[in-house]
This record gives C-alpha cells, sequence and structure tokens, in this order.
C-alpha cells in the first residue's frame, strides 16, 4: 500500500488547498485507472528508448525525444503553479507563459542528462490507487539487473486534456516537486518570477552544454 512522505503529504495539502485553480473531478474507476497507467506506461516506453539509444543520440538527441513526452504527459501549467504559490497567482499572464516554458525546458533537460544509457533496466506497472482531491497514484519500480528495485510513483491528476503527471514520487517517496518549491523559495523572494525563469533557463542551457 502507498504511504505518502511528509513532503508528499505538503504537496497534498497544497492540492487540497485549491491555490492552482479549480478542482477536476476524478474517481477511481476502471477508466480512469486504465488512462492514468497509459500515460506512465507511454511515457516508460520512451524512457527505455532513448536510454537503449542514449550515446547515438547524445544529449540534444534526448532532449528532443523527451521534449514532447513531457508536453504531453505532464501538467506543467499546474506544476509550475503549485511549485511558486502566490508568485504564480500575482504573475501577469506574460510571466505565467515565459514561467511555464522555462520549468518545462528545465523538467526536458533534466531528464535528458539523467537517463544516459541501458544496461538491462526495465520498467514494472505495479498498481493505480486513489488520491486526495481527485488525484490518482500510480505505483511502478525500476528493475535492474544484480540490483534492488527502485520505486518510482507518479501523482496524476485529470485535466481537460486527460490524466496528466504532476509529481513523481522518487525511492522512499521523496515528491520532486515539493523539493522544487522548496528551491525556488530564495530565488522567488530575491527577485520574483522573472528572476526564477532566467535560473531555470540558465540551469537548463548548462545541462545541456555538457
Amino acid at each position: 500500500m502507498f504511504k505518502p512522505s511528509r513532503l508528499v503529504v505538503f504537496l497534498f495539502a497544497v492540492l487540497l488547498s485549491g491555490a492552482a485553480g479549480p478542482a477536476w473531478a476524478a474517481s477511481m474507476d476502471s477508466a480512469g485507472g486504465k488512462q492514468a497507467l497509459r500515460v506512465v506506461g507511454d511515457f516508460h516506453v520512451t524512457l527505455l528508448d532513448v536510454m537503449k539509444n542514449a550515446k547515438a543520440l547524445g544529449i540534444k538527441g534526448r532532449y528532443e525525444r523527451f521534449a514532447p513526452e513531457i508536453a504531453r504527459r505532464f501538467d506543467s501549467k499546474l506544476m509550475v503553479a503549485l511549485a511558486t504559490g502566490r508568485y504564480w497567482r500575482r504573475a501577469a499572464p506574460a510571466q505565467r507563459q515565459n514561467l511555464v516554458a522555462a520549468f518545462r525546458r528545465l523538467s526536458t533537460a533534466t531528464y535528458a542528462a539523467r537517463f544516459t544509457g541501458y544496461s538491462g533496466q526495465k520498467f514494472e506497472l505495479l498498481s493505480v490507487e486513489p488520491g486526495p482531491r481527485g488525484t490518482l497514484i500510480v505505483r511502478s519500480r525500476i528493475v535492474e539487473p544484480r540490483a534492488r528495485p527502485v520505486a518510482l510513483n507518479y501523482v496524476l491528476r485529470k485535466s481537460a486534456a486527460g490524466w496528466r503527471i504532476i509529481d513523481v514520487l522518487v525511492k522512499s517517496g521523496i515528491s520532486e516537486l515539493a523539493v522544487r518549491r522548496s528551491e525556488y523559495r530564495a530565488i522567488l523572494k530575491s527577485g520574483g518570477v522573472p528572476r526564477l525563469v532566467r535560473s531555470l533557463n540558465a540551469k537548463a542551457t548548462r545541462l545541456l552544454g555538457r
């Protein structure tokens, strides 16, 4: 059974607050569960394919392969809204657009820099479980030869475009979105959204320059 860590509870508290806008109703019916599994399963297919061809693709090629997948499978707008809180609510439309673009660019660059090779790994989908405020948790793991499986769980929320990933929980349940929110806090306090946009783009550029 999925046991949320403190960071996950923090994320769900943000979701429950309604800070990012109106909630989308979701039920744990078979259709919703199958759709959520398909989103994660299809993303895993891309991950494995990129890993197997990582050297030939190079980091820029991996970025190009991941870019449409990140846009299709992740709700970047909601993710960045949750990560920036009141700064998102106060931001002008153009600032929000720039922030989402920078957030998505860094997310894509991070995947491109992280998945650099293949040594027999495989992804296993384990279950779908209901989460707070209509979210679904897709539990999965990475299985590597001669190593313990590593938990890799996804939080999905239904949007107008269907089920989309809004967080990834790694290893012991650490919420990547909650970690990002913590990292962004100091930047937002000192320079607001414009400085955060510059920071995200700079990090993406450094990753892609490897």
